[in-house]
């Protein structure tokens, strides 16, 4: 059986999609740089093992990330996923685990990314807005992307509206990709994203939230 490791900072809403999708294969483990993070809680109420591990007990990025890539590790996952984690990786922990990283980033990359994405969107006047899954690589948001689903941006959105549209896509894509990934059917190839059975288009494969 396939093992999973999602890594959180806070409430844990991509990490209950995922807990909640019956993927195939065993979720060893969620991990937080927040000892109060909400998810915590929410992960250990559905009996799965939590750890947290707060980086502001370490002296560098480097050592933190050391001690959080022993503690994955120790539960042999075949794949990490990053959920709301909100710590940039040193280039040695992406490489440590480069082609079993997988993160959501809520922007339809390679637009805006970093954070506060739905502000940028808003002001860039964009039309369509969205998420992307892909993998992790040490350029920030520039990993080979999987697969996006895109929301219009309606009159009158804000923020806040933007924010909540998208998220129920992401709700939707992640597990999805994830799904691909413990399937066997998803691989980091040559730089690029690769799907069994679909021809991605240019590295990346584009796809709607929903069959």
């Amino acid at each position: 059986m396939k093992r999973y490791v999602i890594l959180i900072s806070g409430r844990g809403s991509n990490m209950e999609s995922l807990l909640a999708a019956g993927l195939p294969g065993a979720c060893v483990a969620v991990i937080s740089n927040k000892p109060d993070a909400a998810g915590l809680t929410l992960a250990a109420a559905r009996g799965v093992t939590t750890q947290a591990i707060d980086h502001r007990g370490f002296a560098s990025r480097e050592d933190f990330d050391a001690a959080l890539a022993a503690e994955i590790e120790r539960h042999a996952p075949d794949l990490v996923l990053l959920a709301g984690f909100m710590r940039i990786l040193s280039d040695g922990f992406v490489r440590r685990f480069e082609g079993r990283l997988l993160n959501i980033h809520p922007s339809l990359l390679p637009l805006f990314p970093g954070v506060k994405t739905h502000a940028q969107a808003l002001a860039a006047g964009v039309r369509l807005h969205g998420c992307t899954v892909h993998f992790v690589t040490p350029a920030l948001d520039g990993g080979p992307i999987i697969a996006q689903a895109a929301v219009p941006v309606l009159a009158g959105d804000d923020e806040a509206s933007l924010a909540a549209r998208v998220l129920a896509e992401e709700h939707a894509l992640y597990p999805r990709v994830a799904r691909w990934f413990l399937e066997g059917r998803l691989q980091l190839l040559e730089g690029r994203a690769r799907l069994a059975g679909e021809r991605p288009a240019h590295g990346a494969l584009h796809v709607p939230a929903a069959d």
